[in-house]
């Protein structure tokens, strides 16, 4: 049997109305039946004086339209006084069991509990009708929300649980491109996922966003119990949790702290990396952005010591950067290893303990937004030429960020939503980067120089492409030309072959193996997959090359194919009598 909840029959939204209806409807059967009753049992007299009776089917029919005080006259014939002195008793007490009636079915209409169950049921009646891939995004927060929107806008479906009825009308109210059905409903409950369609076999992943460490692992491990095989991504930002959510095999979690430490750590190390980064994350940005220099040498202050300022100082100092804590209260955050300065940063005072005159960089990276403002702007009228960082904790101050101008904006949910959003759009990619820390800076400056030539101000496009058996027979049929296809073919541009396309193959993948900016003369091979990035033009022809087979063996072969019957039996024909001659 179908079911809205687990264990819930569709049913319930009948049994729950006949329950709250059961007064009002059995008062008007009882009054009903007591006004026919007294119509069939009170005679009425002729003209002549003789008696007569209504029958049942004449008393019901008159009291219907009595009691609805449509009022159609005294039927089958005049009444008695005895019988009006009844119908008068009767309207009473027919209209005011109707305004009870009336009045319980508007009550029942604005039943939460009703309304609650009417609205399960739709949704996982939205829910069963999808029949593609589609995430199940738990918390529609600030990652949730961009999420969301990401994943429409490539035509991915997306359904949406958070137990803030606030945010689901807000979702309601946004302009996406694929319908997402929404529900208010508690996540840290299992019934609440499998209406979502956990166990559904189109269910390819549940992102588990919360605030809250501990509602997204009981999520994800609700995920992993009651749906295996599907892919679970998390939030998590405490590094007990996140080792419990490894234990039982989660398969992304993201830490917007780490994340970040991790991110000007490399920046101060490696900044052509981290440029090459940020350019091929900037899935939306319409102008490339420009590569941000950290300072390598010099003092650090980091403002604030909770999980974000530890963070910072476990990667910085690690690389040996010279660093000084300013915390408020260090007894309830712990002492940093080095120099500790007690204070918020906000007052000019602090911050000279803290040597800002000789500072290169400052984080404000306190919980609180107010004080992150004040940080970095006490900061600059003393030492103007900072490098300055700060945290942005909501996204309703975003105006505020940007006019303090802070050479970087670290905001936790977007780093989050940021991973998510390239994880899912282009898997490869973090491969690649994998791939790209273990080259020298040089090696990234230089493929950053010529992402910059190729695409010039716009921020390059990214997409996978995967070689399977449809390929893999025009490579055969190829191949027995004694031609072989190689990843420098897929470069060439099918409106002339001579022509290059612009794009690069940022990562080959075969099997296991993994090459960075492959030889281009390695074969093509089914099962093969590349990340490549260009202009959207490049892609499209691509695409042009890879789903035609005669603009494939032109690019390979330089030979352009007849494409249509008569030609294709022309040149066999012209063929044929060249053989025999």
């Amino acid at each position: 049997m179908a079911s809205t909840r687990a264990g819930q029959p569709v049913d319930s939204i009948i049994f729950l109305i006949l329950r709250r209806m059961r007064a009002p409807l059995l008062t008007l059967i009882i009054i009903y039946s007591i006004t026919i009753i007294g119509l069939v049992l009170i005679p009425g007299r002729n003209p002549d004086g003789s008696v007569w009776h209504l029958s049942i089917f004449h008393a019901f029919y008159f009291v219907s339209y009595m009691s609805t005080t449509i009022g159609f006259g005294e039927l089958p014939q005049e009444f008695s006084d005895a019988q009006r002195i009844w119908v008068t008793l009767c309207i009473y007490a027919t209209v005011s069991g109707w305004l009870y009636s009336v009045g319980s079915m508007i009550g029942l209409l604005q039943d939460k509990a009703l309304r609650r169950t009417m609205e399960e049921r739709r949704f996982a009646r939205y829910v069963g009708h999808i029949k593609e891939d589609f995430y199940l995004v738990c918390g529609y927060g600030q990652t949730g929300s961009g999420l969301v929107r990401a994943l429409t806008e490539r035509n991915q479906r997306a359904v949406v649980l958070d137990n803030n009825p606030d945010r689901i009308d807000l979702l309601k109210l946004e302009s996406l491109h694929e319908f997402v059905p929404a529900l208010r409903a508690d996540v840290r409950r299992p019934d609440s996922l499998l209406l979502a369609g956990l166990r559904s076999p189109y269910c390819a992943g549940v992102l588990a966003l919360t605030s809250s460490n501990e509602v997204n692992l009981k999520v994800a491990l609700a995920a992993k119990l009651m749906h295996p095989d599907t892919k679970v991504i998390c939030r998590a930002d405490s590094h007990d949790v996140e080792a419990n959510m490894a234990s039982f095999g989660t398969d992304h979690i993201y830490d917007p702290f780490d994340i970040f430490a991790r991110y000007l750590s490399t920046a101060i190390d490696s900044p052509c990396l981290t440029a090459l980064h940020d350019w091929l994350g900037q899935l939306n940005s319409s102008i490339l952005p420009e590569p941000i220099y950290p300072p390598a040498d010099g003092l650090w202050i980091i403002c604030g010591y909770g999980r974000f300022g530890k963070a910072l100082t476990s990667q910085l100092a690690a690389q040996g950067v010279e660093l000084i804590v300013v915390e408020m209260a260090p007894e309830r955050t712990g002492l940093p290893p080095g120099l500790l300065i007690k204070g918020r940063g906000t007052e000019a005072v602090t911050l000279e303990q803290a040597d800002i005159h000789r500072a290169v960089g400052i984080v404000a990276g306190t919980d609180n937004d107010a004080n992150n403002l004040s940080i970095i702007m006490t900061a600059k009228e003393l030492n103007p030429n900072l490098f300055t960082v700060v945290r942005e904790n909501q996204l309703m101050n975003e105006e505020l960020f940007k006019a303090v101008k802070a050479d970087i904006l670290m905001h936790p949910s977007l780093i989050v939503a940021q991973r998510i959003r390239t994880l899912l759009s282009a898997p490869l990619l973090s491969e690649f980067v994998s791939q790209a820390e273990k080259e020298r800076d040089s090696w990234c400056c230089e493929l950053v120089s010529r992402i910059v030539a190729l695409v010039e101000v716009r921020p390059p496009i990214l997409w996978e492409l995967r070689f399977g058996e449809t390929l893999g027979q025009v490579v055969k049929a190829l191949n027995s030309q004694g031609q072989e296809p190689t990843l420098g073919d897929l470069l060439r541009d099918p409106r002339s072959r001579d022509e290059p396309l612009q794009a690069i193959i940022l990562l080959h993948k075969r099997g296991g193996h993994h090459a960075a900016l492959p030889d281009l003369g390695q074969r093509l091979e089914i099962g093969d997959q590349l990340l490549l990035c260009g202009r959207p033009g490049a892609r499209d022809w691509m695409q042009w090359t890879l789903n035609n087979p005669d603009v494939l063996s032109y690019v390979v072969t330089g030979v352009s194919q007849p494409r249509g019957s008569v030609w294709r039996w022309l040149e066999q024909s012209l063929n044929h009598r060249n053989e025999v001659a």
